[in-house]
Formats: C-alpha cells, sequence, structure tokens
C-alpha cells in the first residue's frame, strides 16, 4: 500500500511538474535540473505516508502541518514586468508546494507585490480549491482597512478568504470588529491576528484573552523559545490555531549548523537541518503550522518534507536544543 502511494503521488508531482511537455517546459530548460531527483529521493522516503494534518480548534477542519510564507521572497514586482525565469521559478515553487500535498499560503499587503505573484500563480495553476489562503491587513481606520481587504481578495482570487488576519497588531480593534462581522456574513471563514516579535507576546497574550480569533501567528524556533512560555499554552487552553513564522531565526539556525552532518539519532526523524528545524516546531502540542518563506523550488520540497514521518519526542527536543545551544 506504501509503494502504491508514493507512485500515486509521483505520478501527481510529474503532472504538476510539467515533465513531458507542459506549457512552462521546465525540464527541457534545465533551470532546476534537480529538481525531479530531489523529488523522487524524498517520495521514496519518508513521504510515502500521509502528510501530516493538524486540526483548526475552532472548526474541526484540517490543514498540512507546513505552510509557505511569502515575505521577500514573492515580492519580485508586478507580474506583467517579471522575467521569464523568474516568474517560471516562483511558479515551481507553489506548484512543488502543492504536488507533494501542502496547502496553506500566508502573504501581507506589507510584503510588496507578493499578494499579486501569489494570486497569479495559484489562479494559472487552477489551483484555488487546493489552498488554504492567508494574508493580512495592515493599515489604520475602517474604511482604508476595508479598501485593503477587498482589494487583497481581488488580488488573491480568494472570495471568501480562508484566514483574514490582523498584521501586527496595527489598528486591531477597529479591524476586529471588521472582520467579526466579515466572518458572520460569510466573507471570511477564519480571521487572526499576527506579530513577529517576542517582545510583544505579552501584548499578543492580552488581546488573545479579550477577544476571540481562531489563528494567532508569531515567533518561535530553537533559538527563540519565548512563546514557551505562556504564549504557546495560552493558545493550547483556549483552542486558538497557531501558525508560526520565523522558524529558522532569519536563517541564524543555518548558520550555526553550516557544513555540519546531521547527527546520526537526528535522521531517525529528518533528512535535512531544515526538516529538523521544522520538526521540532511542528511537535509541540499547540503548533498548527510553521510557514517557512522561499523561493528556491528544491527548498520548498525539503520544507515541506517536515510534515512527512515521525516527529522528535519531548525527550529529542530536549536534545535538540542542547545541541544547537552547544554549536
Amino acid at each position: 500500500m506504501q509503494h502504491d502511494n508514493g507512485n500515486k503521488r509521483r505520478r501527481q508531482f510529474l503532472k504538476l511538474l510539467g515533465l513531458g511537455g507542459a506549457s512552462l517546459g521546465l525540464a527541457g530548460r534545465g533551470l532546476w535540473p534537480d529538481a525531479a531527483t530531489a523529488a523522487d529521493n524524498a517520495l521514496a522516503g519518508r513521504s510515502t505516508g500521509d502528510i501530516i494534518k493538524r486540526t483548526i480548534p475552532s472548526s474541526g477542519e484540517q490543514v498540512p502541518a507546513v505552510g509557505l510564507g511569502t515575505a521577500r521572497t514573492m515580492d519580485a514586482g508586478r507580474v506583467s514586468n517579471l522575467a521569464a525565469a523568474k516568474l517560471q521559478e516562483l511558479t515551481e515553487v507553489i506548484r512543488l508546494f502543492h504536488a507533494h500535498g501542502a496547502s496553506l499560503i500566508d502573504t501581507s499587503p506589507m510584503y510588496g507585490t507578493a499578494e499579486e505573484v501569489v494570486g497569479h500563480i495559484v489562479n494559472e495553476l487552477d489551483l484555488g480549491d487546493d489552498i488554504f489562503m492567508a494574508t493580512k491587513v495592515w493599515t489604520d481606520g475602517r474604511e482604508p482597512g476595508i479598501e485593503q481587504m477587498n482589494q487583497s481578495m481581488d488580488l488573491l482570487h480568494s472570495r471568501p478568504m480562508d484566514l483574514m488576519q490582523i498584521h501586527n497588531l496595527v489598528d486591531w480593534r477597529t479591524h476586529y470588529k471588521t472582520l467579526r462581522d466579515w466572518k458572520d456574513a460569510g466573507r471570511v471563514r477564519y480571521i487572526g491576528v499576527t506579530h513577529y516579535r517576542s517582545d510583544v507576546h505579552a501584548e499578543l497574550e492580552d488581546v488573545l484573552k479579550s477577544e476571540t480569533f481562531d489563528f494567532v501567528q508569531f515567533n518561535y524556533n530553537i533559538l527563540d523559545r519565548n512563546a514557551e512560555q505562556r504564549l504557546l499554552p495560552l493558545c493550547q487552553d483556549k483552542g486558538i490555531a497557531v501558525l508560526i513564522n520565523e522558524p529558522f531565526e532569519k536563517g541564524s539556525l543555518f548558520g550555526k549548523t553550516n557544513g555540519r552532518e546531521l547527527p546520526e539519532w537526528m535522521r531517525e526523524f529528518a533528512d535535512s537541518w531544515a526538516q529538523v528545524f521544522l520538526k521540532f516546531i511542528i511537535a509541540h502540542p499547540a503548533v498548527t503550522c510553521p510557514i517557512p518563506a522561499t523561493s528556491d523550488p528544491k527548498h520548498v520540497v525539503d520544507n515541506v518534507m517536515a510534515a512527512y514521518g515521525n516527529l522528535p519526542d519531548e525527550n529529542q527536543r530536549r536534545r535538540i536544543v542542547k545541541y544547537i545551544q552547544g554549536l
């Protein structure tokens, strides 16, 4: 049965990749010569089982346990002005992300042209029904907020929006009232609030205690575990889905492990450092989905593979922290 599942997923991957004469002709252009090989290796290993999914507490709906962030990586310029090779590369990122079973894409009007780029690619690939689309409102005032959210939904071709979040707590009380009304009216499915700094965790905690949100997004990783103290337990107690940004601590984790082989004991659950870093996060019971950002097709495959196979247990998680702290 596992072999059959792997073959099915491989056939899906090849179809989505476009090998054998699809419109983008990626293999013929040789833009990503290792993409098929990397996918073969991954799909032959940990991903022969089902992708790990997590439940959204407020609804019972499930989402795959690794998502895709878009800050900086998808801010590539207006689609009409994008070089063909760049557009193909970003298309390949989303194509592979979907082909390997992931679905949640997080973006924001703060991220330049990311919403336009993501919306164009998802629409061109006809993936709308398979993508869980999350974006944000990032402005002051009720009317500007409404205008911005409508523009985001147009750019992302997403009505209703799966998840609309208040970005970095900007004018959150105003936007919360709008979002409650929009959720009741069916214009958005879920509402959330976000921040990316540990020094704001206490304020974020107060907001979550004062109002009802389906989702919250904040920073958490091996090097910055402040959220373990109060935020993650609070979310678990209140039944709030948790998206994790900055899972690689702005790349610092890769700087620490650069040139190092994975210790043998980590190979029990991971094939790369990225998978170690992401699986550490996914293994926390309060976490729904980390959202690493990338514009590299090979990296997106590696990231999504963290949602397959075994997760580290609590003893292994503590051992991971001790190992990284010792570097």
